[in-house]
């Protein structure tokens, strides 16, 4: 019916103060809207801190990697190696063994460098393979990609995300844990004060 009952609805900001336990309620107790205020306040706090700090951690990692990456591109460059003889066997820690071939590559100052590679499919003596070498022109592994800068970027982005927001977490748990023992008493209270009354 028209002009009768209770509005429930209302706009957002509304709905918004009812969630957040700002309206007035005479079924609310005042450790309700501690806990809320408390909750509130955490958040503000998460949003002023967690976005700059993850801008900040992204930006710095991104410098660090884009460093590293020109680094790498300076110091390292790839030569065409060729296998002198097979049938070598090699090992990676205690668990991997592997075929190794033995071949020659151009080094720095155009001299020419031998030793142990990885063994490939079909390798056999005068096959030739390219390989990244270092300044030294000992064989490494090649540059580092910008997938990877981009990569670490975002994990370090989401670390700084996570170590803002999980010690403010904690911090909520425990005041939900404490308002919720606070409500235990009070209640044990009302029950107390309601049996005296039944009583008399």
């Amino acid at each position: 019916m028209r002009g009768s009952g209770v509005r429930r609805g209302g706009g957002p900001a509304v709905r918004l103060r009812r969630r957040l336990g700002l309206e007035h309620n005479e079924l609310r107790r005042p450790i309700d809207r501690v806990q809320r205020m408390f909750a509130l306040g955490l958040l503000l706090l998460m949003l002023a801190a967690a976005p700059p700090l993850a801008f900040w951690a992204g930006a710095w990692s991104y410098r660090a990697g884009s460093g590293a990456e020109r680094a790498e591109r300076a110091q390292r460059h790839q030569v065409v190696a060729t296998v002198t003889s097979t049938g070598g066997i090699g090992s990676s820690g205690d668990r991997y063994i592997h075929e190794t071939v033995q071949a020659r590559w151009p080094g720095a100052g155009g001299t020419t460098r031998t030793g142990t590679l990885p063994a490939w499919k079909n390798a056999k003596v005068g096959a030739h393979r390219t390989i990244w070498i270092d300044a030294k022109g000992d064989p490494t592994v090649r540059p580092r990609p910008h997938s990877r800068t981009v990569t670490d970027a975002a994990y370090a982005a989401t670390a700084a995300v996570l170590g803002v927001g999980l010690p403010i977490l904690l911090a909520y748990v425990l005041v939900r844990h404490r308002c919720d023992h606070r409500r235990d008493e009070m209640w044990e209270a009302d029950w107390a004060r309601m049996d005296a009354a039944g009583q008399r």
